[in-house]
């Protein structure tokens, strides 16, 4: 009996997967086309804003978000932890279209994502190359000087092993240089619905919690 509970779990899980994995490449692919075509910042990132909510909605999974009267209607920096991919995606939907993200600088090989993420004037970050580094934290400083929203994920990037890591220091200098607020966030099942081992996602419940 509890091999076959066991059984019928990694089906679903797997037949779960592949669907979640097919709406995503089919909305992504339309929204880089939506996105190509469309004029003006703020609408783009309406676009990918709604784009990203209608996966969660098509493949029924639950995005609890609470909080958002935390979020200062002026300029600010959300920071975030990071446990998946999924984050970048969860933000989107969760947040007002007005943030841009500041992004690791891997994505631009990735040609699609990269297209679509310059196309809402997301920031890239050098982690590895000194140089490159301070370079992009300079640019992003003059952004944070200028006031506008920005989003973080201050760890960089995530591990399968559940826990924060270490900080860093980039949002908190860029508030400061802009004299903006810094707004957490706390993700929550992100890591138990697609950890850093899964090619597929598992079925599971979201919740995105924004603290004073």
């Amino acid at each position: 009996n509890d091999w076959m509970q066991s059984m019928f779990r990694r089906l679903w899980h797997g037949l779960f997967g592949v669907y979640a994995a097919t709406v995503f490449v089919v909305a992504a692919l339309l929204t880089v086309g939506l996105v190509a075509a469309t004029p003006g910042l703020p609408t783009r990132r309406r676009v990918v804003r709604g784009a990203a909510a209608s996966i969660f909605r098509l493949t029924g999974t639950r995005l609890l978000v609470r909080g958002l009267s935390h979020i200062p209607d002026e300029p600010c920096i959300i920071v975030a932890n990071h446990a998946s991919y999924l984050d970048g995606p969860i933000l989107t939907a969760a947040l007002p279209p007005r943030f841009g993200f500041v992004i690791k600088r891997e994505m631009t090989q990735v040609p699609l994502a990269h297209f679509l993420l310059r196309r809402i004037r997301s920031e890239f970050v050098e982690r590895k190359d000194t140089h490159k580094s301070a370079a992009d934290a300079r640019r992003i400083l003059q952004k944070a000087r200028a006031q506008e929203s920005l989003a973080f994920f201050p760890e960089g990037t995530f591990a399968p092993e559940p826990g924060l890591r270490r900080f860093h220091s980039g949002a908190f200098a860029a508030a400061a240089r802009g004299d903006v607020p810094v707004v957490p966030v706390v993700i929550r099942g992100s890591r138990s619905m697609l950890p850093a081992s899964r090619v597929l996602p598992r079925p599971g419940r979201l919740e995105i919690i924004v603290k004073p």
